[in-house]
C-alpha cells in the first residue's frame, strides 16, 4: 500500500486504469479489476477473481476465491459472493457473434449471500437479503430474503438478515433465532416488523 493508497492490493493483481477502490478494501493474488469499475470500502476479492469493466460493488463487498463477475453485474452494500460463483451477461453466447454492447443486468441487492458454485443467469435480480445455496443455478428473479437451492434453483423459504432460516406462524411472523427480529410474510412478500 503506497502513502496515497487507502486500499490494499496484492503484488500479483492486476489493477487496469479508470477504477475507483474504496478505503480499507483489499485485492488478493492473481485478481484482475478492469477498467472503470467501482470498488466500496472495505470490500475483500478473493484470489483469482475477474471483475470486468464498469461493474460496481458496493461497501463490505466479500468476494471468495475464482468467482467472475462480468459486466452488467452490480452488487450493492454488503453481499456475499461465495467461491467459485459466476454471473453470466449474454443469454445466448456464440464465439462467432460480436454482443458486446448487449449485455443484461443484473443487481445484487443489499446483504443478499450467493453460495459456492452458484450460476447467476443475466437479467435476474438478486432481492435483499436473499440466499442462493451452493450449486443453485437461478434462471429467475429473486424476491427478498428468499432461500434458493437446486438447478433449476427453486425457492425453498425464507431467510432472516442474520442468515437463519425462518419459519412463520399462523399469522405471518417468524423471528430470527440469532437477532430477535421479526418479520411479517404477506401475500408471498417478507418484510422486517
Amino acid at each position: 500500500m503506497g502513502s496515497d493508497q487507502k486500499y490494499f492490493a496484492h503484488e500479483t493483481a492486476v489493477i487496469d486504469e479508470g477504477c475507483e477502490i474504496g478505503a480499507g478494501t483489499k485485492i488478493w493474488h492473481f485478481s484482475h479489476i478492469m477498467k472503470d469499475c467501482v470498488l466500496g470500502e472495505k470490500c475483500n476479492i478473493g484470489q483469482n477473481v475477474v471483475v470486468s469493466p464498469d461493474v460496481h460493488l458496493g461497501n463490505n463487498v466479500k468476494v471468495q476465491n475464482n468467482v467472475s463477475i462480468y459486466t452488467g453485474v452490480n452488487c450493492e452494500d454488503d453481499v456475499f459472493l461465495g467461491p467459485s460463483c459466476v454471473f453470466t451477461n449474454i443469454t445466448n453466447p456464440r464465439s462467432n457473434v460480436v454482443r458486446r454492447g448487449q449485455y443484461e443486468k443484473t443487481t445484487v441487492k443489499r446483504g443478499a449471500s450467493i453460495g459456492a458454485n452458484a450460476t447467476i443467469v443475466c437479467g435476474h435480480d438478486i432481492g435483499k437479503f436473499a440466499f442462493i445455496g451452493a450449486g443453485a443455478v437461478v434462471t429467475k428473479t429473486v424476491p427478498d430474503y428468499a432461500l434458493l437451492v437446486g438447478n433449476p434453483a427453486k425457492q425453498i423459504g425464507w431467510m432472516s438478515e442474520y442468515g437463519h432460516r425462518l419459519h412463520f406462524d399462523e399469522k405471518g411472523i417468524a423471528k430470527c433465532p440469532e437477532s430477535d427480529q421479526e418479520y411479517l410474510l404477506e401475500d408471498g412478500v417478507v418484510r422486517k416488523i
